[in-house]
């Protein structure tokens, strides 16, 4: 055993002896079997919340705990939760040829390409589980903060190449993740593996989405059992229902333990998960509201939040699936079979993958991500009322605009230029600054060359918070020398918060309900914002556009953030009380949900 190894397993089991209390109902119940999550050091002071959680309780009123992390370092960006991804080779007497050297072991090799092909959607922390029943840890993790390239060491060949040879196996999951709120923290970091002495109470597993129910699931456990949560993170919920289902049956069927969670789980939640038996399987919430993929050709098993990093590996375009909601592909190093764990009410697919997070390359549900950002762009096109001539130019702000902004300048017949360059390298360096002019500044770069004189149609994916764009705006003016600035919005105003898996601000920091009273936008409402952020004009799309564009029906997507109609019952119960605690209209105004 490694020097590394050995020390992180007594940090496992410190981690874990720490982290539980066992039930006096059960004096039979072993540390491992409670074990829910790790010791947190810091567990005597008050850790900041997810944002999404902090908005939730803000709303419901459970707590006025605030992020720590500022506001106004977000560059008002959304930001996605995580992406998961997990690779089998089954039993056979031939080695898939995707597999690299040849060798059945190597199959957890695939997982980091296979992240960073899912980079954009985590960005501060990554790691895999691997399975190797001849291994000591049968099941092992390696998890860190970073990029994927960062944690996994893929600049540095020989780290790497050690780090592969250590984490051998013919089975793997893994994980990237976006922190909303708090420290970059490695015990946040997934997977998340919980060690125990019976193989098949020993499990490791990756979360992928948001519990909207989460404040009542953490209550129930906090105040029925004398089970102790050491983390402010419904991953870690999932966690613990998972361990009390196997505490009861270690035998449990996976889907049978999948109708367990269905009964208590309420938002988006796409697993995956690995056993020290050699079991796993993934899964899609009974909604489908986050994307799942995943293919099997020969002895090969992969799956993934996006399929891109399906197509990467080699799999054909048509043996790449999506996973229905409500269902679970399982895998037990013989077999794949896709069983169905749970009744779908409705789909309610997060249009937002389309318009901004998903990779570009990507397709899920039968429709394309690339395509549905060209058709906003057309979109916008047919709705568009300035003046064609030579001075008029389309710049988008990169990057999940370009396909819109390029879409929108074809149809218009005017050049789409990239007036303004993003620094791409910045990524989570910390800029010594609080003025959010200097952020800007530092992040983009207009170009006057293009710009000078010319009456710009800036493109962009979504406003949030409108905070940037004010800046960048007065930027493009100052020294791009644009002499008139035009916005247009790929997609409608959001006027409500997530409570399904992205980075929402609170409806008090949204820029649009500030604007708006209810669900009505016109042209004297777009001009007042127009001025409110310095442009000249600004026009967004409107909300039955995204159906068009994305190319299913609005049935079928989830648009909560857009119309305030929320696919799960959690989900309604939250904005609704959000409304009550406003007292008035207006839901923009309520001062505790200001506080997160």
């Amino acid at each position: 055993m490694s020097s590394r190894r050995f020390w992180r397993l007594v940090s496992d089991i410190v981690w874990t002896s720490f982290s539980v209390r066992i039930s006096s109902a059960r004096p039979e119940t072993s540390v491992a079997e409670c074990g829910s999550s790790g010791w947190n050091p810091e567990r005597n002071r008050i850790r900041p919340l997810d944002r999404s959680l902090c908005l939730v309780q803000a709303f419901v009123g459970t707590t006025h705990v605030a992020c720590s992390q500022d506001i106004e370092s977000d560059m008002d960006e959304l930001k996605h939760e995580c992406g998961v991804a997990a690779v089998y080779h089954l039993s056979s007497d031939t080695v898939s040829p995707r597999v690299p050297g040849g060798s059945v072991q190597r199959t957890a090799r695939l997982i980091p390409p296979m992240l960073l092909d899912m980079q954009n959607r985590g960005q501060l922390a990554a790691g895999f589980t691997t399975f190797c029943k001849d291994r000591l840890q049968i099941i092992d993790t390696h998890k860190n903060v970073g990029g994927v390239a960062e944690v996994f060491r893929m600049n540095h060949p020989p780290e790497y190449q050690a780090l592969m040879d250590e984490y051998e196996g013919r089975a793997a999951i893994g994980h990237v993740r976006y922190a909303t709120c708090g420290k970059d923290d490695r015990s946040y970091a997934q997977p998340f593996e919980r060690h125990h002495i019976a193989k098949a109470k020993w499990f490791s597993f990756a979360f992928n989405g948001q519990l909207a129910n989460y404040p009542e699931l953490r209550n129930e456990i906090l105040t029925t059992t004398d089970f102790h949560l050491t983390r402010e993170t419904d991953t870690e919920i999932v966690n613990h229902l998972m361990s009390q289902s196997l505490s009861e049956n270690a035998r449990i069927e996976p889907i049978e333990l999948l109708r367990r969670l269905s009964q208590k789980l309420d938002g988006s939640w796409n697993l995956v998960f690995l056993n020290a038996v050699g079991q796993m399987f993934v899964s899609r919430d009974p909604v489908g509201i986050r994307p799942l993929c995943y293919a099997v050709e020969g002895p090969l098993f992969a799956a993934a939040s996006e399929s891109v990093a399906l197509t990467h590996l080699g799999f054909s375009d048509d043996s790449v699936k999506n996973v229905p909601p409500g269902h679970a592909v399982i895998v037990d190093g013989h077999t794949v079979r896709l069983e169905k764990f749970a009744e779908s009410p409705r789909k309610a697919h997060c249009f937002f993958e389309w318009i901004y997070f998903a990779n570009a390359g990507s397709s899920f549900d039968n429709a394309g991500v690339y395509l549905s950002r060209k058709r906003l762009g057309e979109e916008l096109a047919a709705r568009e009322t300035l003046e064609v001539d030579d001075d008029l130019i389309v710049v988008p702000v990169p990057d999940t605009a370009k396909a819109a902004a390029d879409s929108m300048a074809f149809s218009l017949g005017v050049p789409s230029l990239e007036g303004l360059i993003r620094n791409r390298y910045i990524g989570r360096t910390f800029i010594e600054s609080s003025n959010r002019a200097d952020k800007v500044r530092m992040k983009y770069t207009p170009l006057p060359e293009i710009m000078d004189g010319k009456r710009v149609v800036l493109v962009d994916d979504s406003i949030v918070r409108a905070t940037t764009l004010r800046e960048l705006l007065a930027l493009l003016r100052r020294r791009g020398r644009a002499s008139e600035i035009h916005v247009r919005i790929a997609c409608p105003p959001i006027i409500a918060p997530c409570f399904y898996g992205i980075d929402m601000s609170t409806v008090s920091e949204l820029f649009a309900p500030q604007h708006m009273d209810g669900l009505e936008l016109t042209p004297e409402i777009e001009a007042k914002m127009a001025a409110d952020i310095g442009a000249d004009s600004l026009k967004y799309l409107p909300v039955d556009a995204v159906s068009r564009c994305v190319g299913l029906p609005s049935s079928s997507l989830c648009q909560a953030c857009i119309d305030t109609v929320y696919p799960t019952p959690a989900g309604q119960r939250n904005y609704n009380e959000a409304l009550k605690s406003c007292g008035s209209g207006r839901i923009w105004e309520n001062p505790v949900a200001a506080q997160s």
